[in-house]
């Protein structure tokens, strides 16, 4: 059960296995002009026959003249919403109606005992690489995330190897991809990992077991006479090519040799003022980035008084507020706030867990309305600590 080749109807079998075994399957899907993620029940719920046009500041989606399903390069999110979502209700109370006292709820309301474990199709090299930056992140510090705790157990995953990276894509630099598992990174685990192939020998699956579920779904397929056949010398060869194209094909490149000791020596770097001069302080990077975690915690009434609740939302490190203490904020200027996020995401963040905060996925530079390349800025610091 190492590595077997599914066809199109033998995905499809798989995706119905999970179903049965009450999984929610999120998958690529195509909505409102973009890739994200959503329900699939069927292949056809999948973008087939659709590709992207990725580049600072622009995305578009084209049609592709052939059925492959994943000939994309990283959607508008990761599938860091399904475990950790933009906004949830952390707790509520609830006038008491006549009672002595309210009814308070504690435990994270968004997440149910009855909810569906979910099954996510399709995860990229990159984002891969971001679920095990969370893990670690949300899950293995002295208090983990309740609520991400609950979301991510028990998830099936089933990973993709990137066949079509975009122009702002730099896995291979940040060594996430394109194939999953690639390089010493904190990947999170896959229970199985698929390349998509379509040559003389036909359009399929090369399929990799990660895990014992895994290889136990793969069994189960073959015990109903699904067609799964033992991968051939020449498919293993088929996915290793997918991948080798990739890789040349790969957009973008950042240069990660003394990356944390050169941003930490330019602090006062005169860049960091060029780049303020045209960033937005939008926080879309932030919003986008599959790694990113900081929130916000607001309490909201409803207009007759009797509901309280307390929610999280995501935040930014861009926002003016997010560094305010008594007397003001500590980062006032769109300077230093670019300069905080870039730091720390590249730098600060190996201090604090041990690895990169980035993975390389590029939808920082892809959605940056001011089309702003965090490589291209790395790339003039090294410039300018080289004139100095």
């Amino acid at each position: 059960m190492d590595t077997r080749i599914l066809t199109t109807d033998g995905l499809q079998a798989l995706v119905d296995a999970l179903h049965a075994r009450g999984f929610e399957v999120m998958g690529p899907v195509v909505r409102d002009g973009a890739i994200a993620f959503g329900r699939v029940r069927a292949l056809t719920d999948l973008p087939a026959g659709w590709g992207d046009e990725q580049e600072p500041g622009r995305y578009r989606l084209h049609r592709r003249d052939d059925p492959l399903l994943f000939a994309f390069a990283a959607g508008v999110q990761s599938a860091k919403p399904l475990f950790f979502p933009a906004q949830e209700v952390l707790w509520r109370v609830r006038a008491g109606d006549g009672e002595a006292s309210p009814t308070v709820e504690l435990t994270p309301v968004a997440v149910t005992a009855g909810e569906a474990p979910v099954a996510v199709l399709g995860v990229r090299s990159c984002d891969l690489a971001a679920i095990g930056i969370q893990d670690t992140v949300l899950l293995r510090r002295t208090y983990g995330d309740a609520a991400y705790a609950l979301r991510r157990e028990g998830t099936f995953v089933v990973a993709v190897t990137c066949s079509h990276p975009a122009d702002t894509c730099f896995c291979v630099s940040m060594g996430t991809g394109p194939r999953p598992g690639a390089g010493p990174g904190p990947a999170a685990p896959y229970d199985l990992a698929m390349t998509e192939v379509s040559d003389e020998l036909g359009h399929r699956f090369v399929v990799e077991v990660g895990s014992d579920r895994g290889a136990d779904l793969l069994a189960e397929l073959v015990a109903r006479g699904v067609d799964a056949a033992e991968a051939r010398p020449a498919d293993r060869v088929a996915a290793d090519r997918v991948v080798a194209e990739a890789t040349a094909r790969m957009g973008r490149r950042l240069d990660t040799d003394g990356l944390k000791e050169l941003l930490y020596a330019a602090a006062e770097s005169p860049v960091w003022d060029e780049v303020a001069s045209r960033c937005l302080a939008c926080g879309n990077c932030t919003q986008v980035c599959p790694t990113c975690f900081c929130t916000d915690v607001r309490d909201v009434t409803d207009l007759t008084g009797g509901l309280v609740e307390r929610e999280r939302v995501w935040d930014s490190c861009f926002d003016a507020e997010y560094s305010y203490i008594h007397g003001g904020s500590v980062r006032a200027s769109t300077r230093s706030r670019y300069r905080q996020w870039l730091t720390h995401k590249l730098a600060a963040w190996e201090d604090q867990f041990g690895m990169s905060g980035c993975v390389g996925c590029g939808r920082c530079i892809t959605w940056c309305p001011a089309a702003i390349d965090l490589t291209a800025e790395v790339a003039a610091l090294r410039d300018e600590g080289g004139r100095a």
